[in-house]
């Protein structure tokens, strides 16, 4: 990886990129620290010390800590995530953006701008909620509709400027724009989580003890990293085979290669869906002040908040892990379900004279793909399942809270993997460019 930064510093345009990222994530950071005009932020800092450790601190973590100071980037680019969710999945229900995602680059550059006018409109929606909804509470100075009004513009512009940046990123900087985005505001938030882990395990505390805490913590955080590094990289190959063609004189195929099925063929999302039902009827509660007290409601309200999983004093709230565990299941196999077809593949390969060897092409290689796709997803969602639950667990069970999680970390790795990745093909270009030249 070092070699890698280190070559691509070298290159002219390379540097050059790296720098212009680097630059507009400064700006980035600046933006989460700038207040909102007219925000009362002692009186949400105080709400939200409150509900530390339960859902918020999901949507928190993705910003950068920038909702918890109620900053211009509060919204961060949340909406721009969920429009990105809503479009890819009403490409599977709607025929005409099915069409534009198959007419490549053209058909892309439609769902972009489809994808912005949405991400200003859920900006828009979430920006009127938290406006009037907390404003209620006394998070404004003062509630009148000029402040409503002020916060709502500033928050859904702070969300499409932060979208601008983005795009800017994959343009001109490294590529992977709103990924990079995101995962600095994951890792601005790792400082903090450290300090407070060391605060309570590690301060204060017997040299002997404060040692061994220190080593369980890193040798903790290294295995989450491993396995999270593993299950990003790791995939099922299936072998294919291309009939040789004679035309003319001359013959063509017969070369063999693979089709690389990812084991976490979901990648983060099943976790984000999964995490939002779990979070929806706790946000809503939460927002208009009914947690439901020691009704039955309140139980159930306490059993979907992850901060009361595993806790030896309440253990029956663990019931709400178990759900959430299904839920990630499913939506591996949800979402797999509608971004891969394997008899589209199939089809696709039979036309090219493409087969799996020992295989017939057609449906009974539709039936094989999707025998193999059914296995590799239940080890990947058993894999996000122990990834995601790791720091749940310790925070249960030993009060080690902290902001980011499973989630996050497989969201830093994915990024940082695939925008190394994306170095050295720039560099294999300009290598062979300079070679033609």
């Amino acid at each position: 990886m070092f070699e890698t930064v280190r070559n691509a510093f070298k290159v002219k345009e390379i540097r050059n990129g790296i720098i212009f990222t680097l630059l507009m994530l400064v700006v980035v950071r600046l933006g989460c620290q700038l207040p909102v005009p007219g925000i009362n932020r002692d009186f949400f800092a105080e709400w939200f010390s409150q509900i530390t450790g339960d859902s918020f601190n999901f949507f928190n973590a993705f910003t950068g800590g920038s909702f918890e100071n109620m900053s211009l980037f509060a919204l961060n680019i949340t909406p721009y995530i969920t429009s990105s969710i809503i479009i890819q999945l009403l490409t599977i229900a709607i025929p005409a953006l099915e069409e534009m995602q198959r007419d490549g680059e053209e058909g892309r550059k439609k769902l972009v701008s489809i994808t912005r006018y949405v991400t200003v409109g859920l900006a828009l929606v979430e920006s009127l909620a938290m406006a009037i909804g907390f404003g209620r509470s006394g998070i404004l100075e003062t509630y009148n509709a000029f402040n409503v009004i002020m916060v709502i513009c500033t928050l859904t512009a702070g969300s499409a400027f932060l979208m601008w940046i983005g795009e800017q990123i994959t343009e001109y900087g490294v590529g992977n724009g709103i990924s990079i985005v995101l995962t600095i505001n994951i890792i601005s938030r790792i400082p903090d989580d450290m300090t407070s882990l060391f605060t309570m395990f590690v301060s204060g505390r017997p040299l002997a003890y404060a040692i061994l805490n220190a080593v369980i913590i890193i040798a903790i955080i290294l295995v989450t990293v491993v396995l999270t590094i593993l299950l990003n990289d790791a995939e099922r190959r299936i072998p294919v085979q291309y009939a040789k063609k004679m035309q003319g004189r001359k013959q063509y195929g017969g070369n063999s290669t693979y089709i690389p099925l990812k084991v976490n063929t979901g990648n983060v999302i099943p976790i984000i869906f999964a995490s939002s039902i779990m979070q929806f009827p706790v946000v809503i509660s939460q927002l208009i002040g009914k947690s439901g007290g020691t009704s039955i409601w309140g139980h159930i309200l306490r059993a979907l908040s992850s901060g009361n999983w595993f806790n030896l004093a309440t253990p029956w709230y663990t019931i709400g892990a178990l759900v959430y565990i299904l839920l990630v299941i499913f939506f591996a196999y949800f979402y797999t379900s509608i971004t891969f077809n394997p008899l589209e593949i199939a089809d696709n390969m039979k036309k090219q004279g493409g087969f799996i060897p020992g295989i017939r092409p057609g449906k009974p290689t539709s039936d094989y793909l999707t025998k193999i796709l059914n296995y590799i997803i239940f080890i990947g969602a058993v894999g996000l399942v122990i990834v995601a639950m790791i720091p749940i667990f310790f925070n249960g069970a030993f009060n080690a809270n902290v902001s980011f999680g499973g989630t996050s970390l497989i969201i830093i790795v994915g990024v940082i993997l695939e925008t190394l990745k994306q170095i050295e093909s720039k560099m294999v270009v300009r290598n062979y460019k300079g070679f033609l030249s």
